[in-house]
């Protein structure tokens, strides 16, 4: 059996000095599992989720597809929306951030002894692997006892932050009934964050009235609403060796934000509520009293008209996206539609009409 995350040697820095020295020292090993493959890499390592899931999801056009080991990522879609464009939800709260590491379950004790002695038996005596292997030897791999050996996932291969998982513990025991769970055991909770980390919202499907490139000083442009948005929600599930566990974001849509890209413009920004209606959440603003004026032309430049849709963001502990909401919550969500506006002076446009017609 090939490993389903990377041997010692490929893993990102932790949180010491120490660690980080012993996973060096780990890549000065034996090259008997310098072909173990990472985290997230789905060409090597197919899920068996006994659950006749098929193995060809389509990947980022929808939202579904793998992270880690073995869960499985399905994201609904957005029918009545016209915006077709879709980009990755980031979170309204600046300070959140997505699980960077968990522990998945990966193998019984049997597999995890052929796994250890694979991926550790040619490690140079007296090295940090060889040790690592010793350590699980010690350990009779947990053989005749219930339960599986859980092993630390990552969400993708940068690893450009520090895992909180130690390197002398990069697989755990985990009985079933566990007296004392490890932290960062995957848990709904964490796959409600991943869930929403891998969540593509529809960019607001606005259109500005005249048109961006001919806005006028001290003419009102209209931010028309041209569409109807849906709920979006993502399940993240995992379905494997008798464990499992499902978590559902969902996100509705709730304001919609624009801002002018100026000070000179009146007003600079405002908000409209979305309200659902027969297809969906719209926002009306045909009479609305905070559609832009801008008050001083762009010049030889152009203003950076942004519009933004606010998502609340709840999540069930199921693959239900209509489950009870569960705590702790989740951050608003938000996608962003930007636009570069050129705006002139009403008599300069004259002028150049008459030339025009000179």
């Amino acid at each position: 059996m090939r490993a389903a995350v990377g041997a010692l040697r490929s893993r990102p820095a932790v949180g010491t000095a120490a660690a980080v020295s012993l996973v060096v020292l780990l890549g000065t090993g034996s090259p008997a599992y310098a072909d173990e493959t990472t985290g997230g890499d789905q060409t090597t390592t197919q899920p068996d989720t006994g659950s006749g899931q098929s193995e060809t999801d389509s990947g980022a056009e929808s939202g579904s597809g793998s992270i880690g080991a073995h869960i499985r990522l399905n994201q609904s879609t957005s029918p009545s929306s016209r915006s077709a464009a879709t980009a990755t939800a980031t979170s309204a709260d600046p300070d959140w951030e997505p699980p960077v590491c968990w522990y998945e379950p990966m193998y019984t004790p049997e597999e995890y002894e052929e796994f250890i002695k694979g991926a550790y038996g040619g490690a140079p005596g007296g090295s940090p692997a060889e040790g690592y292997a010793q350590k699980r030897e010690k350990e009779k791999y947990h053989k005749g006892d219930e339960g599986l050996w859980w092993q630390v996932q990552f969400p993708d291969e940068t690893y450009d932050r520090a895992c909180p998982v130690t390197t002398e513990n990069w697989e755990i025991w985990v009985p079933p009934a566990d007296p004392q769970p490890d932290p960062n055991k995957v848990t709904p909770e964490v796959l409600s964050q991943l869930a929403f980390n891998s969540t593509k919202l529809p960019t607001p499907p606005v259109e500005l009235r005249p048109r961006a490139d001919r806005l006028l000083v001290n003419l009102g442009t209209r931010v028309a609403f041209e569409g109807d948005l849906d709920r979006v929600w993502t399940t993240a599930s995992l379905d494997y060796k008798g464990v499992q566990l499902a978590a559902t974001t969902v996100a509705t849509p709730v304001a919609l934000k624009v801002d002018a890209g100026t000070a000179d413009a009146d007003p600079r920004s405002c908000t409209y509520d979305l309200v659902k209606g027969k297809d969906g959440y719209t926002a009306d603003s045909e009479d609305a009293g905070c559609n832009v004026t801008y008050l001083r032309a762009s010049g030889d430049g152009t203003y950076p008209f942004k519009a933004s849709i606010t998502w609340q963001v709840t999540w069930t502990d199921s693959a239900d996206p209509d489950g009870p909401p569960r705590q702790p919550g989740l951050p608003d969500g938000l996608s962003t539609f930007e636009q570069d506006v050129t705006v002139k002076e009403a008599q300069a446009v004259n002028r150049a009409s008459g030339v025009n017609r000179g």
